[in-house]
């Protein structure tokens, strides 16, 4: 009976994990873990598997604030300092437009290749506008209480379609045999923007680890259960830990598929996802068609959803805190909108330069990692927390090792700019 009730309880804290999962699970999987498979086979393998287990610790860490204080990371931001608060309104603004402009655009060439919607130059932006609308609707008619449950429809959906397509893909093997025979090639210093962008999303970007732990109170007040430190962070884990396999299994199908076969994704969104379910289903069969392309389309929706609501509830956050206030519908509605307008405006600016974009707004992630990790750092292992509710020694050196991490590759990436 205990067990049973054990059980009850994590299904009421069930949510977040799920939600955070979904965001993830978007353009650096998709898009970048797909073309690193493509184009270096293996050889990115361990870029990916260091970008999952260094940023583990910030995202843990805001599941984990939120359970122990009853307050999101950004209110912990202000408490220990109030110009944090302002970094950190700083760093949304900076990094909000692109990243949503970038999802968005991924979302809709899936749409378009989905339910095959013919293009020209005066409906080009249709797609993109739909997304806008339903992202904006869902959100704002539904707010966490949709979004949780709907979150959970698709990211069920997306795990099975994406694992049944991994399967067939491992099942028929690869298109190339030189792939199992030979050792990848090391990463050249031209591969190197690439393999940056390629982290700054992997799985996601760290200033999302404020919206875990926003998600996480929004699930308290839904199910109205308090749930343990022990149980947040499992639900947490669950999520991401399912998300990181899904990187390695998008990688592993892009070197199964395309790697030394002479073809190339295209560089732009209606042709990238033209051209991924085209080549997924031309070497898996025809009748994975609709398997191939409902995947890629709703991993993409569930990103699209969750990145809008996550800037605009961060956002509406910061604000109110700085104020003084709490965070209200309104404020949630304005930011809303404000970011659906900022991501559409930036798309019609970088229409013809999907990769572009893409590169932009990871580049952008990756070089305000630090500055997060080293925040939530500061708000697990500094004077807010507990001993009793803190993680042990292993984490905090996973930290500090993350830390090392994300600041190294994001001085790479200063280095690069200034000798190119």
């Amino acid at each position: 009976m205990g067990q049973n009730w054990g059980f009850k309880n994590f299904l009421k804290t069930l949510g977040p994990g799920i939600l955070f999962a979904s965001t993830a699970i978007g353009v650096s999987h998709l898009v970048q873990s797909s073309r690193a498979g493509a184009e270096y086979g293996f050889g990115l393998v361990f870029f990916i598997l260091f970008a999952n287990i260094f940023k583990w610790p910030f995202f843990e860490f805001g599941s984990r604030y939120a359970t122990a204080t009853g307050r999101s990371l950004i209110a912990g931001y202000h408490k220990a300092n109030h110009w944090f608060s302002y970094l950190y309104l700083g760093i949304n603004l900076l990094s909000m437009f692109f990243v949503n402009a970038a999802v968005t655009m991924v979302t809709a060439g899936f749409l378009q290749n989905l339910f095959e919607i013919p293009l020209d130059e005066k409906n080009f932006f249709l797609p993109s506008l739909l997304l806008f609308l339903f992202s904006y609707l869902f959100l704002s008619l539904g707010r966490y209480s949709l979004l949780d449950k709907g979150i959970k429809v698709i990211g069920s959906f997306m795990l099975i379609s994406t694992l049944l397509a991994f399967a067939i893909a491992v099942w028929k093997g690869p298109e190339s045999p030189n792939i199992l025979r030979t050792i990848p090639p090391l990463p050249s210093m031209e591969s190197l923007p690439f393999i940056i962008a390629l982290m700054g999303w992997m799985p996601s970007a760290i200033d999302s680890s404020t919206w875990n732990s926003l998600w996480t109170i929004a699930r308290i007040r839904q199910s109205k259960y308090t749930p343990s430190i022990k149980e947040t962070v499992l639900e947490f884990n669950i999520g991401f830990w399912v998300s990181a396999l899904l990187s390695i299994c998008f990688m592993v199908m892009g070197a199964f598929l395309l790697f030394d076969t002479g073809k190339v994704l295209p560089d732009n969104n209606v042709g990238f996802a033209t051209g991924i379910v085209q080549l997924y289903t031309a070497n898996l069969g025809q009748w994975t068609f609709y398997i191939i392309a409902a995947a890629g389309f709703t991993i993409m929706l569930g990103t699209c959803i969750g990145v809008m609501d996550g800037y605009a509830r961060s956002t509406a956050e910061v604000i109110a805190v700085i104020r003084n206030t709490s965070a209200s519908s309104r404020s949630y509605l304005v930011w809303l909108t404000v970011t659906a307008l900022g991501g559409f405006a930036v798309i019609a600016f970088f229409l013809n330069q999907f990769n572009l974009l893409i590169g932009i707004a990871t580049t952008i992630s990756f070089l305000l990692a630090p500055i997060i990790a080293i925040l939530n750092y500061k708000m697990v292992f500094g004077t807010h927390l507990l001993p009793s509710q803190k993680p042990g020694k292993g984490m905090k050196l996973l930290a500090l090792a993350g830390i090392v991490f994300l600041s190294f590759f994001s001085l790479g990436i200063i280095l690069l700019q200034v000798f190119q």
